[in-house]
């Protein structure tokens, strides 16, 4: 099954890996035979989204350990 995605590439790079638009992704549609007398149904391809939020990664300080 093969996906078309739609996203556009997340730039420049931030300190973690993460972008904060969203993503959707479409899928081909899937074909189905009914039996006895032949019959096509399509069924549209799912739609997959991701709504992922900005993220910093990192510390000013460092930790005591005592």
């Amino acid at each position: 099954m093969a996906c078309y995605n739609i996203c556009r590439p997340c730039g420049p790079t931030p300190l973690a890996n993460s972008c904060n638009e969203p993503c959707v992704r479409q899928c081909e549609d899937s074909r189905v035979v009914i039996q006895p007398s032949t019959v096509l149904v399509t069924l549209p391809g799912p739609i997959l989204s991701s709504f992922p939020q900005s993220t910093a990664v990192g510390s000013s300080s460092s930790a005591a350990v005592g």
